[in-house]
């Protein structure tokens, strides 16, 4: 193998030398570019993204703005929706009250389950519609089943998805969501749905579990506390009006759009 001379050896370290140089200088001159970390404000949060990470035994691993969702409560749980005892663990009729329901409003009542409240609240709105909204059709079809044996017939079961509650825009005056937010897998899509379908003065009651209340007996991803669903509906358009505070184990927040 033929040996290179001095001064070629010389000149190949000169060169390289000389690119190392002109490299490192360009990089010194993209350090202060990669450092700058945009800092989003709070009305960017709605572009967020899910995150993903192990968390509680009863959630499914799918964060948002800090909270883990929880798991759905399936059709085998239709019992413990219309439980004897619930009238007086929740105070349910107080909450009917809540809603100011007037004879020609049109509701939805999303993740129905049961019909639990949808039937309390179609005796009031006579002349008006509640729709029954849920993702489970054995749900849907526990309800339809439940409208044949009774007389009310302003009840309308709705089909929804994982994204959409699927009403059309503008259709309703108010929208009633009973322990089933803190379940929705996607709710920056639903909450998006639900301002869609709601009309421009309309009213959404969100009632969770009290998270800020360790005396409640609900499993912790179970509820939420109202700095929570204030961070969670304002990243969506909605303002708390009120937390009315007067149901015995929940939070009876109203949430108006933002003017």
């Amino acid at each position: 193998m033929k040996l290179k001379s001095k001064h070629t050896l010389h000149s190949i370290f000169y060169t390289n030398s000389l690119s190392w140089f002109h490299y490192f200088n360009s990089v010194k001159k993209l350090i202060p570019i990669l450092l700058v970390v945009p800092v989003l404000s709070f009305s960017q949060i709605s572009n967020y993204k899910y995150t993903f990470k192990k968390g509680d035994v009863n959630g499914i691993g799918k964060w948002y703005l800090g909270r883990e969702i929880a798991r759905v409560m399936g059709f085998q749980g239709i019992g413990w929706l219309e439980r004897s005892d619930r009238e007086k663990e929740e105070n349910v009729s107080t909450l009917i009250k809540n809603l100011n329901i007037e004879s020609n409003d049109t509701i939805a009542d999303i993740g129905a389950g049961s019909g639990y409240h949808a039937f309390r609240m179609a005796q009031l709105a006579k002349n008006g519609v509640v729709y029954a909204v849920d993702i489970q059709i054995k749900m849907l079809e526990a309800i339809k089943n439940k409208i044949e044996q009774s007389k009310i017939k302003n009840i309308k079961t709705i089909l929804g998805n994982e994204k959409s509650i699927e009403l059309p825009k503008n259709s309703v005056d108010k929208i009633l969501m009973v322990d089933v937010y803190h379940e929705f897998n996607f709710p920056k899509e639903m909450i998006k749905s639900i301002k869609n379908a709601l009309k421009p003065n309309g009213e959404l009651f969100l009632i969770e579990y009290r998270g800020e209340d360790h005396k409640v007996p609900i499993k912790k991803i179970h509820k939420m506390s109202q700095k929570q669903a204030e961070k969670e509906l304002e990243a969506a358009g909605f303002t708390l009006r009120e937390n009315l505070n007067n149901l015995p184990w929940q939070h009876c927040m109203i949430f108006i759009q933002k003017k």
